[in-house]
């Protein structure tokens, strides 16, 4: 069952929903959020969990992998069924296998426990400033965001202040890791990336992952597209070298 914070939210208050069977761990990490100025929502049960952030999603989900009923990898490999609600894992130090595997199936990163507070809260804000860095600044600058600053290749079109992509008119739905790593891409349309400069483009400097964690997206991103165009082939692998985005 979800509790709602104390403090009454603001215009910039960001949501995060924490996710752990461990109360300690949920308690603890929810004061520390909303000393940040984070609001929160804490489900110690994945199953419950999944429902609320579908209905009602939050800004960012920190989820606990090892949880009874429905665990953190089950959780979010239903969630990305239908949403691009941007997930950090929480992972025990010797579970380097589950690591791995909720990067590949689209976690945007992942802690290992136990952890700082100050670690935890570094990372998030990495990943929301990701996703809405573009928006932030046409906000302060008090401007709208004008169609010209859509990226659009061929069949593909990309509107990074609101974090929306379409093929042919098809609506995509990406992560924030994904959606970084195809605008490095479609940025230069030809132009070979390796796999150091797409993590460059997508996890923060603090952020250490191997470079197979960029062949698992890539695969993600093309099955994503081929669900909207099964001869989609817009992504080609350079073998050696990376990857490049050819116009759709």
């Amino acid at each position: 069952m979800a509790e709602s914070a104390p403090l009454p939210r603001t215009v910039q208050q960001q949501v995060i929903a924490l996710v752990d069977d461990d109360r300690n761990i949920l308690t603890t990490v929810s004061i520390g959020l909303q000393a940040e100025g984070f609001a929160t929502r804490v489900y110690s049960d994945g199953a419950a969990a999944l429902k609320a952030l579908l209905e009602n999603p939050p800004d960012l989900a920190v989820c606990d992998i090892k949880m009874p009923r429905m665990d953190g990898l089950e959780l979010l490999q239903k969630l990305r069924e239908t949403s691009a609600l941007p997930v950090i894992l929480l992972t025990s130090k010797d579970e380097e296998t589950d690591e791995a595997l909720g990067l590949a199936m689209g976690a945007d990163d992942y802690i290992a426990k136990p952890f700082s507070q100050r670690l935890l809260v570094a990372r998030i804000r990495a990943i929301l400033r990701r996703a809405e860095l573009v928006r932030d600044e046409a906000e302060a600058r008090g401007e709208v965001q004008p169609a010209a600053d859509l990226i659009v290749r061929g069949r593909l079109e990309m509107d990074p202040t609101r974090h929306r992509v379409a093929w042919a008119g098809q609506p995509v739905s990406l992560t924030v890791t994904e959606f970084m790593i195809l605008e490095a891409l479609a940025i230069r349309p030809g132009v070979i990336k390796s796999r150091n400069q797409l993590m460059d483009a997508a996890y923060s400097d603090d952020v250490f992952v191997d470079d197979r964690t960029i062949d698992s997206h890539i695969k993600r991103l093309r099955r994503k597209f081929r669900s909207a165009d099964r001869e989609f082939s817009a992504i080609e692998t350079l073998y050696g070298a990376g990857y490049s985005f050819t116009d759709g």
